[in-house]
């Protein structure tokens, strides 16, 4: 196992250089998304609207965070279940996305679809939520606050530790 530190939004160049059970660094900009998040995303696709995120340059962590205590750049920030986001994330691949971060397995077509893509999927342990909350600089809605918890977030992280399972 190597480690990688890894300055945020993910290049294919980088990616290239990872392996099954890396970990990995992350210093910068993610974005969470939740079910609500990737509905919402799925009919903006189906409509044929620019999403509000550049797919390619961006690395999608499958989180709500829980509000921010005074005091404190976010609240608790565990990863979801990532199974739950596949339909959508065939969707999202095929569009450009090359980084996914959150918690268990992934379907037989997400994960084959990863590696011809060119993408990678990342996992974090979950049941550490307020421990992962103090690799976070900053948080702040990025889009459909309507949405409540399952906005799209934006956090900016430092020294975020992960795991590389789909390469």
């Amino acid at each position: 196992m190597r480690t990688h530190t890894i300055e945020l939004p993910f290049t294919p160049e980088i990616i290239s250089n990872l392996a099954r059970g890396d970990k990995v660094i992350l210093n910068g900009a993610l974005f969470t998304a939740r079910d609500a998040a990737h509905k919402r995303m799925l009919e903006y696709h189906e409509r044929g609207e620019d999403l509000p995120l550049v797919l390619r340059e961006t690395c999608i962590f499958y989180c709500g965070p829980s509000p921010t205590p005074p005091g404190r750049s976010c609240g608790a920030i565990g990863p979801t279940t990532s199974s739950r986001m596949d339909g959508a994330s065939l969707i999202l691949l095929k569009s450009g996305l090359l980084a996914m971060l959150g918690k268990g397995e992934r379907s037989p077509e997400v994960e084959n679809l990863i590696r011809k893509a060119g993408a990678v999927y990342l996992t974090c342990s979950g049941g550490v939520a307020a421990l992962m909350s103090q690799y976070v600089v900053s948080c702040e809605t990025f889009a459909w606050e309507d949405l409540g918890p399952e906005a799209i977030y934006r956090l900016v992280v430092k020294g975020f530790p992960a795991y590389v399972s789909i390469v």
